[in-house]
């Protein structure tokens, strides 16, 4: 949506779809995966939900109003699942370093994000 609809309109759209960004409280949702053990094969895939959703985040960011109320949250929220993502991302195990490096790259890149 973020990119079809004008910041203003984006932002609206947002209010309605999210209405939880503004009460932290109801934000839970949005909180970071924790992973246990990065050597499970379906555990380290929350790892690549964390770059994605820090990727998706700072997409969000990038085309509300600058005086938006929620950039703060997202901003806070984007660099802890940036930072849980990232953590295995150079490991040398199979479960994470076949793919992971891909979400990284688009993340710390921020690939797509000036469309």
């Amino acid at each position: 949506m973020r990119r079809i609809l004008t910041p203003t309109d984006f932002a609206d759209w947002l209010t309605a779809f999210l209405p939880q960004l503004l009460d932290q409280a109801s934000a839970e949702c949005l909180q970071p995966v924790q992973v246990a053990n990065s050597n499970d094969y379906l555990q380290s895939h929350f790892r690549g939900l964390n770059l994605s959703r820090a990727w998706m985040l700072e997409g969000m960011m990038s085309r509300l109003p600058t005086n938006d109320a929620r950039l703060n949250r997202l901003r806070s929220l984007a660099a802890l699942h940036r930072q849980f993502g990232l953590v295995d991302v150079d490991q040398e195990h199979y479960a994470t370093s076949h793919w992971l490096g891909t979400y990284a790259v688009y993340l710390l890149t921020a690939r797509g994000l000036g469309s």
